[in-house]
């Protein structure tokens, strides 16, 4: 008997999911293919999921059709971080006599050997290897580095998976926009009748925008939600700030929205739009988390003592990966540096801000010159005297 193992976060599970499910029981001749939602996957700490029993609910409608499939709860009746080694070791001893293979994708296989006990779980069970969007002859140098260091060989899924991102489909249902691209009819029906992910007013604020600014917006969510979780921000306060960020971006100083505006006449006009973003969200879109309006208020020019939201904020607006300019890949590194609150990358960001406006001979809004003098002194502390935030 042949049993493949599918585990994953599953928020929500999407069509690339269903096909390699299909896949891999056409490819591996599967008798039965059990997918585990999981409770705390350990890369995901720190990270919210939707609870348990909506995931559950989405994962048995997402492959009802595969007759070969079956959604465990195992992992989530366990409850606490769902190590695979365990997982492995549990369905070894039901099935004590099956070939069982555990699913991955080759981004999984090469961070293999960071897993908790690798050697426990190919004690197990056999990795089952699908292609993502790979090139050249991946699969050769794939096999002799796998078994160079387990001296053991995988099996190969006779799928090559598409670029698809469970984050992005929050990010877009938060919006409402039509995800069914990316998850099914069926899916995407059962997403917008729950509400799932929806953030309120989210869908009026954007259809303020230009459509190339609202797909901007959408990436900036994206990026800030990724590195969300490593800050201790909330993944729906992070999206709410991204979706709402620009809202403001194209509105004339006579539009109904702003009427009861004002504006201090010393601030340059490209900075406006920060001010009268986070006065219609709260006034017109129902935000009331202060931190998300001031990551609104100040995601264009900064300011001295900015939260970690509102650091996330800017730079996921500077970042996103449409951005191109001289020195981005530099200001990225920094973005991801693990052991760093921003702080570091918000001084160098400032630092090319303010480099951009003196070469176009363009004011310098004094929040910004703020900004750089408060991130220096921070950083020049924290070098000294170590972080203590």
């Amino acid at each position: 008997m042949k049993i493949g193992i599918f585990g994953g976060s599953f928020d929500p599970p999407h069509l690339e999911h269903y096909y390699l499910a299909k896949s891999a029981v056409d490819s591996l001749a599967l008798d039965k293919l059990i997918v585990i939602p999981a409770h705390t996957p350990p890369h995901k700490r720190g990270k919210t999921l939707t609870d348990d029993s909506t995931r559950f609910a989405l994962c048995k409608l997402a492959f009802a059709d595969l007759l070969k499939v079956e959604v465990s709860d195992y992992e989530m009746r366990k409850g606490g971080v769902s190590y695979t080694f365990e997982t492995c070791e549990y369905f070894r001893s039901l099935y004590q006599d099956a070939t069982l293979f555990w699913l991955v994708g080759t981004d999984m296989l090469r961070d293999f050997p960071t897993w908790r006990h690798p050697e426990k779980i190919l004690e197990n069970v056999t990795l089952a290897v699908c292609a993502r969007a790979e090139t050249g002859d991946w699969l050769k140098k794939e096999r002799e580095d796998f078994y160079r260091i387990f001296k053991k060989e995988f099996a190969v899924i006779g799928y090559d998976g598409k670029e698809v991102s469970s984050t992005q489909i929050r990010v877009l249902s938060a919006a409402e926009e039509n995800v069914a691209p990316l998850v099914g009819e069926r899916m995407a029906n059962y997403i917008k009748e729950k509400g799932l992910y929806r953030v309120p007013f989210a869908k009026d604020g954007l259809a303020l925008l230009k459509p190339e600014r609202k797909e901007h917006t959408f990436r900036v969510a994206e990026l800030a939600v990724k590195r969300a979780p490593s800050l201790g921000i909330d993944e729906r306060v992070a999206i709410t700030a991204s979706l709402f960020h620009d809202c403001a971006k194209y509105l004339d100083e006579n539009h109904e929205y702003l009427k009861d505006f004002e504006v201090d006449q010393c601030v340059p006009a490209p900075v406006i739009h920060q001010f009268t973003g986070a006065y219609i969200a709260e006034k017109f879109f129902g935000v009331q988390d202060r931190d998300v309006l001031n990551a609104i208020r100040y995601h264009t020019s900064g300011r001295a003592g900015m939260s970690v939201l509102e650091r996330l904020i800017f730079l996921a607006d500077m970042l996103e990966p449409d951005r191109d300019f001289k020195g981005v890949d530099e200001l990225r590194t920094l973005f991801w540096k693990k052991d760093d609150d921003l702080n570091l990358c918000m001084e160098e960001a400032l630092k090319l801000n303010l480099a951009y406006l003196n070469k176009k001979n363009a004011p310098v809004y004094a929040l910004t010159a703020d900004a750089l003098n408060y991130f220096k002194e921070k950083n020049q502390k924290e070098k000294k005297y170590g972080n203590h935030e």
